[in-house]
């Protein structure tokens, strides 16, 4: 039992309630994002944004017949495609008038090489740059309900990573593992440089959930083949989400950003992680890949 304990990490105490506040998550139907979106509805209201609005309605239910909160809601959010992600965020914006939670957490891992709607390599496309463009998209009321929490999970793999801007698409060179790699360092830059630019009004803080047992190595058999083999060792999905739900909602949390966690504490970022210029130039370069302007 001590081992398990020991692989199930750091655990999230914190008892905040969220009534009248609302918070959306990315990926909430399977993994992770369900179960933060399975303890958030226990505080509050929570939007579940997700491409397969199928697996989402059946994870919602199950919430909601869970928590008894009816305020569990579906929308489409497809982040491999901007233009769901614009769609998206008018409609949210429409039918909601308050946002003070984002949970950044869905992503896709060890993908063949394959491209986004819009071109993207699709690690880059959705683990990154969607996120970013939904991020840039809802801060506004974000900060007209500030205090808020921008949460992006990121991941321990971000040490193997680095921002190749010669070949950000992974055209002249490609290894699935290293693209999964580089977009979740992209995600700790990309945290490290909105937190600089939001100065408090907003918080904004990454994290890493664990080494988790869920779906996310489907696109991979031999991963698939290890982690049902060592899923012993393996953080059940509910003990991945504690670090998601500590930085969504802990108190101590309140001013605390620009920061990266593990087992709901402070963790080591790579060098490549801490780098400024690099974070500014990802930022610019972001930009430009989307078409916005976000100053």
């Amino acid at each position: 039992p001590s081992c398990r304990r020991y692989v199930a990490g750091g655990r999230c105490k914190s008892t905040a309630r969220l009534e009248g506040k609302v918070v959306i998550i990315t990926g909430a139907n399977t993994g992770i994002g369900k179960e933060t979106a399975r303890d958030l509805a226990q505080r509050g209201k929570v939007i579940i944004a997700c491409r397969d609005i199928a697996k989402a309605e059946a994870a919602a239910s199950e919430i909601r017949a869970e928590t008894g909160n009816q305020q569990v809601i579906v929308k489409k959010l497809d982040l491999a495609d901007t233009k769901s992600i614009r769609e998206f965020a008018e409609k949210f914006l429409a039918e909601e008038k308050e946002l003070h939670i984002l949970i950044n957490n869905a992503g896709v891992m060890l993908c063949p090489y394959s491209k986004t709607a819009d071109g993207f390599e699709m690690h880059l496309g959705v683990n990154h740059l969607g996120h970013f463009l939904l991020t840039f998209l809802l801060l506004e009321r974000l900060k007209q309900c500030a205090p808020a929490r921008i949460v992006t999970v990121s991941s321990l793999a971000h040490h193997g990573g680095r921002i190749r801007f010669h070949d950000l698409q992974g055209e002249k060179c490609y290894s699935r593992g290293l693209a999964y790699c580089h977009s979740k360092l992209a995600n700790v830059l990309f945290t490290r440089e909105l937190a600089r630019r939001l100065q408090g009004k907003v918080t904004a803080n990454a994290l890493h959930p664990g080494s988790v047992y869920s779906e996310l190595v489907r696109h991979s058999f031999v991963m698939t083949w290890l982690w049902k083999i060592f899923s012993f060792f393996l953080k059940t999905p509910c003990e991945g989400a504690q670090t998601s739900i500590y930085c969504a909602v802990a108190e101590e949390l309140d001013s605390v950003t620009g920061q990266y966690f593990s087992d709901c504490q402070p963790a080591y970022v790579s060098p490549r992680g801490r780098d400024d210029e690099v974070a500014k130039k990802l930022w610019s370069v972001s930009c430009e890949l989307l078409g916005i302007q976000w100053d």
